[in-house]
């Protein structure tokens, strides 16, 4: 968690933005984004002139040739505030444009990058604002991002860019990236589950990350994200950088417009919240994906989409408003259908309401799927989330402590009462047992199975209430006519001390 004094360094940062003309929270995010990633290839540099000074060899790979190195963080913050103004707008910003190869992906999304701060005071402030922080904690690094992130007030198209990282963290945890996976995010915003899909292999996977081929599929061709929105492309790209993946494959793309049939069959893994906007119109759809599923809805054709993405045997966990569990129209009953009968449904994850505020109180759950064109389904795993250790309200405020936050609380072992304030880790121990104990698990418990054939009869409705069943405590009441007597008696007292009143007072 970041700590206070950074928290009132930002909101002090946000203010100074704020005045100087800079009142987009995305556009204030994007510049202090660059400004982290300027620090961070420095540190970078630094690491590697440390590994020569060691081992008495020439730097590998520099970053900075000795004609670049006035263009360095420790080199430019030391300068005045008005040289490092210049210093950064006219020589140090233009770099990054170039920065991996002219053909890298991020030096393709640099091309309309602008760098806005247009005042010394602003820059100095942001730079020893960064300057504070540790930019060699990762979790630092993704609090900050979360705090900046939460920031933006509006939920429309903004709330589609924050999925909470505790629920990235714990699907990416659900989902176990290999080596050899080709991870596609088709809506990725900043990269969040890319991001979390890195951190798991270099952690679960290091020893097979030390071989060359491995660690350039790593780098080059494991992680790839689409998105229409270029703001989010250069700030997915710098996450990804930031996160020593060197050349991701994050790219503009209409994920719904354009044919998917340059990209069919190609990925293993596919983890996604996409920005459900409604409908589209059939004209703005591209062709192969209403073959799929006939429909206007977003929410579906993302599901039609990640189908075709993924190659047979690919797996896929993708967030989905509540109503496509359990949507009566054709369309929302026939690409049910398609998941249980034509693929393999594994699981259906209920989320709480509030998950998503302050963008939005929708409710929303998890599908996992496995594309095998052949159907699979023998039962499907249901899990309820009632709660996801922060409070469901616009404050989000969490409700344990750090260590027992999120779905990893590593030795730490959560009693009822935590559990009650955070479910996650029971959700991924469950899911690690879904084709053993879970299955023997009664449907009044908060995970269960239900049998193809069962949703099959419902219609393949999909929502956890239908197969949830409720034990209601049994009350003994007592019998009508004894509680009229009882009134009765009630109503004779009453009439009996009026009368008596009435009497004393003549």
């Amino acid at each position: 968690m970041i700590t206070g004094e950074l928290k009132s360094k930002i909101d002090q940062l946000w203010n100074t933005f704020w005045s100087g003309g800079i009142s987009n929270p995305l556009e204030v995010i994007e510049q202090i984004t660059y400004l982290m990633f300027i620090r961070r290839l420095d540190i970078l540099e630094q690491a590697k002139e440390n590994k020569a000074n060691r081992t008495g060899r020439p730097v590998e790979n520099p970053i900075y040739a000795d004609e670049t190195k006035p263009l360095r963080w420790s080199a430019f913050i030391n300068e005045s505030p008005e040289n490092m103004l210049s210093r950064v707008r006219d020589e140090v910003f233009p770099s990054l444009r170039t920065l991996g190869g002219e053909d890298s992906t991020y030096a393709h999304h640099m091309k309309d990058a602008r760098f806005m701060i247009t005042t010394s005071n602003l820059l100095t402030k942001a730079v020893d604002m960064i300057n504070g922080i540790d930019m060699g904690d990762k979790d630092t690094k993704g609090d900050l991002y979360e705090y900046m992130l939460g920031k933006i007030a509006t939920a429309g198209q903004n709330g589609q860019f924050r999925t909470p990282r505790h629920i990235i963290q714990l699907i990416v945890e659900m989902m176990a990236p290999q080596p050899g996976d080709e991870i596609c995010d088709p809506a990725c915003g900043t990269a969040g589950f890319l991001v979390a899909s890195a951190e798991y292999v270099e952690r679960t996977h290091r020893e097979a990350l030390f071989e060359p081929s491995q660690r350039q599929h790593f780098n080059e061709s494991m992680f790839h994200g689409f998105d229409f929105d270029r703001t989010m492309l250069r700030i997915g790209s710098m996450n990804m950088l930031l996160h020593s993946v060197e050349n991701p494959d994050i790219r503009y793309r209409d994920s719904l417009a354009q044919s998917a049939a340059g990209e069919a069959d190609r990925y293993s893994l596919i983890l996604a919240n996409p920005p459900f906007a409604g409908s589209l119109d059939y004209d703005a759809t591209a062709a192969d994906l209403q073959k799929v599923v006939k429909t206007k809805k977003t929410e579906l054709l993302f599901l039609a989409l990640f189908l075709r993405l993924l190659k047979p045997g690919g797996r896929a966990a993708v967030i989905v408003p509540e109503g496509v569990l359990f949507g009566s129209s054709k369309a929302h009953k026939d690409l049910r259908k398609l998941l249980v009968e034509g693929h393999k449904l594994d699981a259906v994850v209920k989320l709480p309401g509030g998950v998503f505020k302050p963008y939005a109180g929708v409710s929303t759950a998890v599908l996992f799927f496995t594309k095998t064109n052949s159907g699979g389904t023998d039962n499907v795993w249901f899990y309820e989330v009632t709660a996801d250790g922060w409070s469901l309200d616009d404050k989000r405020a969490p409700l344990l402590p750090e260590d027992k936050l999120g779905p990893l609380v590593g030795d730490v072992t959560l009693n009822e009462d935590e559990h009650a304030k955070n479910n996650l880790p029971d959700v991924l121990a469950r899911w690690r047992r879904r084709n053993g104990s879970e299955q023997d698990r009664a449907r009044t418990e908060q995970s269960f199975c239900i049998p193809k054939d069962v949703i099959a009869a419902e219609g393949y409705d999909l929502s956890l209430n239908r197969y949830k069943e409720i034990v209601h405590e049994e009350i003994e009441h007592r019998a009508p006519k004894e509680i009229i007597d009882d009134l009765a008696r009630i109503e004779a007292d009453i009439e009996q001390a009026m009368t008596e009143l009435k009497g004393m007072l003549g």
